[in-house]
């Protein structure tokens, strides 16, 4: 790895820990470019660099800082991967943009993750499109719950787990949104539930 600059990368420390007592989370690797006047890449490079330096931890794409167990007593770590489909399965890849934290007075303990819904098809759960969803790793689903769903062939989607059916023994993952899809839902021969929603932070 090229050297890098020192004082550059005081700037990134300083930005981070200033961004995560404003936001009350990590800054993504394109927030830090741009503050910076880096591209994207090279924020990633300095962000492994300053892992080396024990400046901070920079391990799989997630980042964290010292601050971060100082600041926040009681309260679970939450990273934002992305986004969900609320329709039909499709393939989505796990990024990880953020980590914030989450306070257990509120939420409970964790594990948890956060997805961005993408659609309008879980509107009746009061689910829309842009909101953040805050999903429970570690669940066995029930009926009625709501699971990020994904099938045999990796292909995921945000919808209500309603059982296996007597017909054809396949998991029934169903629409809420009654006044666009009806009654529709799709079946699927193999599921794994990637957790359950525990809480929904509305976009507006």
């Amino acid at each position: 790895m090229r050297h890098k600059d020192p004082e550059l990368m005081q700037r990134i420390s300083a930005f981070i820990s200033d961004f995560y007592v404003r936001n009350d989370r990590t800054p993504s690797t394109t927030e830090i470019a741009n503050e910076v006047g880096i591209c994207r890449a090279s924020a990633q490079n300095y962000l492994v660099a300053m892992d080396k330096e024990k400046m901070l931890e920079y391990k799989n794409g997630r980042l964290r800082i010292p601050m971060m167990a100082k600041m926040h007593p009681g309260r679970s770590e939450a990273p934002l991967v992305g986004s969900i489909p609320c329709g039909e399965l499709s393939f989505e890849e796990e990024s990880v943009e953020c980590i914030t934290s989450l306070p257990t007075a509120i939420f409970g303990e964790g594990p948890f993750y956060i997805l961005r819904a993408s659609g309008d098809s879980m509107a009746d759960e009061g689910i829309d499109d842009g909101d953040l969803v805050v999903i429970r790793r570690n669940t066995v689903p029930q009926i009625g719950d709501l699971i990020v769903a994904l099938d045999g062939t990796s292909q995921n989607t945000l919808k209500k787990y309603g059982g296996i059916s007597d017909r054809d023994n396949k998991a029934i993952l169903q629409y809420c949104n009654r006044a666009v899809y009806g009654d529709k839902a799709i079946l699927v021969d193999e599921l794994v539930s990637q957790g359950t929603v525990s809480h929904v932070i509305k976009a507006k």
